[in-house]
């Protein structure tokens, strides 16, 4: 089957650990790694960098296997403000980059058109938001509020 957007199949890249177990060469207490999230989440590091930083520096393979919670549930938790969903934050990101783009490049037809893709997945994925009441229900994607909500 197609991805939605582009003429690729597939799904290449790292896949999680099958097993939802801890394994026994992770050495990370529980205690630590919950402190270490919120600690990384307050100094204003994406939760996406987070999980990278455990698995590579600390040797934690899955948060979620380790403690029992999703890394979100622990910033929540931990007192850490998550204002907008990271998924969301970073498509309204690049939808911002390629406004400024088509700005100066007036002609580039193929990024105009990926533009539209992009901001078609922000509505749909805000219309999910707002469904699971991550998002208060009359907010709306606006390309003019988004440059300021990305500065």
């Amino acid at each position: 089957m197609a991805r939605m957007h582009s003429k690729k199949r597939g799904k290449s890249g790292s896949k999680r650990p099958a097993a939802k177990i801890v394994p026994e060469w992770a050495e990370s207490g529980k205690e630590e790694v919950e402190q270490e999230i919120i600690r990384m989440g307050k100094s204003g590091t994406s939760s996406a960098d987070i999980g990278r930083i455990l698995r590579d520096k600390h040797g934690v393979p899955s948060v979620k296997s380790l403690l029992g919670k999703s890394l979100t549930e622990i910033l929540k938790n931990g007192g850490v403000k998550i204002e907008y969903p990271e998924d969301l934050l970073n498509l309204i990101k690049k939808a911002v980059l390629m406004r400024k783009h088509l700005a100066k490049n007036t002609r580039d037809t193929h990024n105009r058109v990926k533009l539209l893709h992009v901001e078609s997945k922000i509505r749909r994925l805000a219309k999910y938001y707002r469904g699971a009441k991550a998002l208060p229900k009359n907010w709306a994607y606006d390309p003019e509020k988004a440059s300021l909500l990305v500065k």
